[in-house]
């Protein structure tokens, strides 16, 4: 696979990922936009204009319209928003490449932001809203969030809050749109099996777009000097947690190493803790490790559904299986294992024209710049043991440890006593 990254001439930047043998194409269009550049004020107007870019346009005047259309096709079109960027697609028989196209680009240059809509959308976010706050891994993942950030832009949740959803008006989207859905902070993917008449179709798409300079975010600064924790009291037959320490930002070469230290603690069902807690002590279903990183920061989290009444017991069991990182080598066969299992897994999410054209695309979007899958791979390899046990000592410190938790007869002063990585 041969990735392509071009520039039209009018400055829009395009990639092409193709796949010859699929039968399928995707056509992913991405705005570098998201609730890390919204203030407290307008917090979750990108997830709500990403709703509102599929209310219809000149040509096709609602919602249904464009639904129609696609669904005749046997084509599937769906948007996202994250932190960092929102993602308008379409996925089709290959045969259908300039009819998604034409969808992809209408929604992006022609969005009517229909005014009649607005009341019945934020209907349909306030439920959306309440969905996620009757999800406890949801809500602890948020409250996590919160407690790392604060009240910054990154403490903030991507689907915003009722009060902000609910006042919204039109000009707030047009203010919004005018300022990040511009030429250089938009990106083109393409992927699939692709004629080579594809720019062609795509130089014509795309020929107007928005030349404002892409706006300047300031750096947001936070810090922590000791450990944190949150609790939320609900009515659940679970304690929902997440334990989780400070670690790096996007680019930090620390990153690979610490992918490897996250599979090693729960990337799978033999990892360290999922055998510990769900094999062992038989007190949870999930338990899983994973990083999140961004511009400015980053996190190393891990998260867990537990018995309520046994959760200070796998608090400390957790903390102390991440302090033997500290202390003790892994061993060479568990490395191994663990980059063989994280390899396969990339591998395996790779199989599908939208899945090739999200790994790429957000790569470029949020850092200007693309790893291929063998370029991860190699990374990936090169972490040895003593990688490992440096990064741990960085990240598992007392001062950068946070813990969140959402669950009935929670006590919070009992949590502080014990969050401490054990000498």
């Amino acid at each position: 696979m041969k990735i392509q990254k071009k520039t039209l001439t009018n400055g829009l930047r395009v990639i092409f990922v193709p796949m010859k043998e699929n039968e399928t194409v995707t056509v992913l269009l991405l705005v570098g936009t998201g609730s890390h550049y919204e203030t407290k004020e307008i917090n979750g107007i990108a997830h709500f204009l990403e709703h509102m870019y599929f209310k219809g346009t000149h040509k096709r005047p609602s919602a249904f319209h464009i639904t129609e259309e696609l669904e005749a096709l046997g084509a599937y079109a769906n948007a996202f928003t994250t932190e960092e960027c929102t993602g308008y697609y379409a996925k089709s028989d290959k045969k259908h490449f300039t009819k998604i196209l034409d969808v992809i680009s209408d929604i992006y240059h022609n969005s009517t932001i229909p005014e009649a809509e607005l009341a019945k959308e934020k209907g349909v976010i306030v439920e959306e809203i309440n969905m996620y706050e009757d999800m406890p891994d949801q809500k602890v993942d948020w409250l996590f969030t919160k407690l790392l950030y604060g009240d910054t832009p990154l403490g903030r949740p991507v689907i915003g809050n009722k009060e902000n959803v609910l006042s919204f008006t039109r000009n707030d989207f047009l203010e919004f749109q005018k300022k990040f859905y511009t030429r250089d902070n938009t990106v083109l993917v393409v992927s699939g099996n692709i004629e080579s008449s594809a720019q062609k179709y795509i130089t014509e798409a795309f020929k107007s777009v928005s030349t404002n300079k892409k706006p300047k975010v300031s750096r947001i600064l936070v810090t922590q000097q000791k450990p944190q924790s949150i609790v939320y009291t609900k009515d659940i037959d679970q304690s929902h947690i997440v334990l989780g320490v400070r670690a790096f930002k996007r680019g930090a070469k620390e990153n690979g190493t610490l992918s490897v230290l996250a599979c090693i603690l729960g990337g799978g069902m033999s990892s360290r803790l999922f055998q510990l807690l769900r094999e062992e002590l038989g007190v949870a279903y999930y338990v899983r490790a994973y990083t999140d990183s961004s511009r400015d920061y980053g996190a190393f989290k891990i998260s867990a559904g537990v018995t309520t009444h046994r959760t200070k017991e796998v608090v400390e069991r957790i903390l102390s299986e991440c302090t033997k990182l500290t202390k003790e080598y892994v061993t060479d066969k568990e490395l191994q294992k663990a980059k063989d299992f994280m390899i396969g897994m990339m591998k395996l999410s790779l199989e599908s024209s939208d899945s090739y054209a999200e790994f790429f695309g957000i790569q470029e979007i949020t850092k200007g710049s693309i790893e291929s899958v063998s370029e991860r791979e190699k990374r990936i390899r090169s972490v040895t043991k003593e990688d490992v046990m440096k990064v741990a000592k960085k990240i598992f410190v007392d001062k950068g440890l946070n813990f969140a938790l959402v669950g009935k007869d929670a006590k919070d002063t009992e949590i502080k006593k014990i969050l401490t990585f054990k000498g």
